[in-house]
């Protein structure tokens, strides 16, 4: 009990400085970027950016690691099985891990010369992978809360599926698509909450 509370603790804990960052990264330095002055932008980028790189990586890392612990207990692996609107935020948040490591960390450290490569198509990659975890932070939230504090949605294997399979489509853009409606602060606010309401509504419905 005490064990899966502290894990509980951590994992939310680790949560706020992984998407804190998330949302600072897309909503404030991104945007701040594209105004700097070159000598600005170029301090930003050799001694601001790293390090808030290393927190959103590795707050994204110990997110998932306790996120798995959690799911895995014998505990609440018994709840989770009783609601699927758990597994919705778990896929999320589990594409969203694999976005940071596996796509914007990698891309990120040729964008600021500690790896070889294209800059800019590192950049323009990064970004996307970066839109798209802020597109589905809203719906991660909204699995993770609505398990427990969303008694009204009692979600069938169908209403599961399909919202996975919205989930992988955009998944899929993020790896081989562009940005659309995601190019703007604005747009992925609004794109987030409305993906959200879709998925809420998949899971209710179905």
């Amino acid at each position: 009990m005490i064990i899966e509370f502290i894990f509980r603790w951590a994992h939310v804990l680790f949560g706020v400085t992984w998407i804190g960052m998330l949302y600072y990264f897309n909503f404030v330095q991104t945007e701040y970027f594209k105004e700097a002055e070159a000598p600005a932008k170029a301090d930003a980028m050799k001694k601001l950016a790293p390090r808030a790189l290393w927190w959103f990586r590795w707050g994204a890392m110990f997110t998932f690691l306790t996120g798995v612990v959690l799911l895995m207990s014998v505990r609440a692996f018994s709840y989770f099985e009783a609601s699927a609107v758990i597994w919705v935020g778990s896929l999320a948040g589990t594409l969203m891990f694999l976005n940071v490591w596996l796509i914007i960390w990698p891309k990120q450290k040729v964008v600021l010369g500690l790896a070889e490569g294209d800059g800019p198509a590192a950049a323009a990659k990064a970004g996307l992978a970066s839109r798209t975890n802020t597109l589905f932070s809203g719906p991660m939230l909204f699995g993770m809360l609505g398990a427990k504090h969303a008694p009204f949605i009692e979600a069938s294997t169908t209403g599961l599926i399909a919202c996975a399979v919205v989930l992988l489509a955009l998944e899929a853009n993020a790896l081989f698509g562009k940005l659309g409606p995601l190019a703007s602060v604005k747009g992925v606010i609004h794109m987030s909450v409305a993906l959200t309401v879709v998925i809420g509504a998949l899971l209710y419905l179905l």
